[in-house]
């Protein structure tokens, strides 16, 4: 089995880059709720199973930052790796895993064809992707690879098709954008046949990032400016209220962060049944074993 290729950027690519100081790292109320949420599902995951070796394939998927999803991971102790096709988003990837603390402990890998990854059978005890199944060429063969080279776990996310804000992201808002995806892996039922037909189990499935507001993937500034909510003279005024910077919170710049997004999670740390639950979720997610 041949070595991963991990990437390095040249010279070039550092110039295209202000300096991490000067970079705005503000993704907005909703993408950074779906982080923490995200957190604080790994934290029960790696509490759980004792993880250490985690991939994540292909990385770019969410919207906001590129290549971080993973970075609680790491502050729990494992050891990443992220796999990316697209040499843009692993240059973006690089250079922002440069300014975290934690050197040595994520490897950024460019790797163009995802239907044959480039690691040993069984190297990793999770390998898992957070909706970005349905960017991926040759998507089913890449689920057959996470199988492979995982040891113990498969966990995929995937937007959840039935919430009323992918209805209107997909029909109003955002309609160039279901030109440029396949549709058919947001289906999980799709992904559970693929995998256990590789001899993997589903050993849970359930739903994640539920705040109050719809997932439409559009900035709510946006929104508003097109219903003519918001008035264009009142722009700078928004901007400075809305600031959610997850980056500063992992540099211990501002851990208020967390706090403040909490305050959004009633619904997703309510006791309302899973079906319910399910309605206004905008991602799905499942989780295989291995024997």
């Amino acid at each position: 089995m041949f070595k991963p290729l991990i990437y390095s950027m040249n010279s070039k690519t550092l110039e295209a880059f202000t300096t991490y100081e000067e970079r705005d790292f503000d993704e907005g109320l909703g993408t950074v709720y779906e982080r923490f949420m995200l957190n604080s599902f790994f934290d029960s995951l790696v509490y759980s199973y004792q993880l250490k070796k985690v991939l994540e394939v292909p990385f770019y998927g969410m919207t906001g930052l590129t290549g971080i999803n993973s970075v609680h991971l790491v502050e729990r102790g494992c050891k990443l790796t992220i796999v990316d096709s697209k040499k843009e988003k692993v240059n973006e990837a690089v250079e922002l895993w440069k300014g975290l603390p934690y050197e040595g402990r994520c490897e950024v890998v460019y790797h163009e064809d995802l239907s044959r990854l480039p690691f040993e059978d069984k190297s990793f005890d999770l390998v898992w992707d957070f909706a970005a199944l349905w960017h991926v060429k040759e998507a089913e063969k890449l689920l057959c690879e996470m199988a492979r080279v995982s040891s113990r776990f498969v966990l995929v996310f995937v937007p959840n098709k039935r919430q009323i804000g992918y209805l209107l992201r997909k029909y109003v808002f955002d309609r160039n954008f279901f030109e440029t995806v396949d549709e058919k892996w947001a289906d999980i039922e799709r992904i559970s046949d693929i995998l256990t037909s590789q001899g993997l189990d589903v050993k849970d499935r359930g739903v994640l990032d539920i705040p109050p507001w719809p997932d439409t993937c559009v900035p709510l500034r946006s929104i508003l400016d097109k219903l003519n909510f918001v008035k264009m003279g009142n722009k700078k005024k928004e901007e400075r209220r809305w600031k959610w910077d997850i980056v500063s919170y992992y540099l211990g710049k501002d851990r208020t962060v967390k706090e403040r997004v909490e305050r959004f999670s009633f619904i997703e740390r309510s006791k309302l049944p899973l079906w319910l639950k399910a309605l206004w979720a905008h991602h799905r997610y499942i989780i295989f074993s291995k024997n």
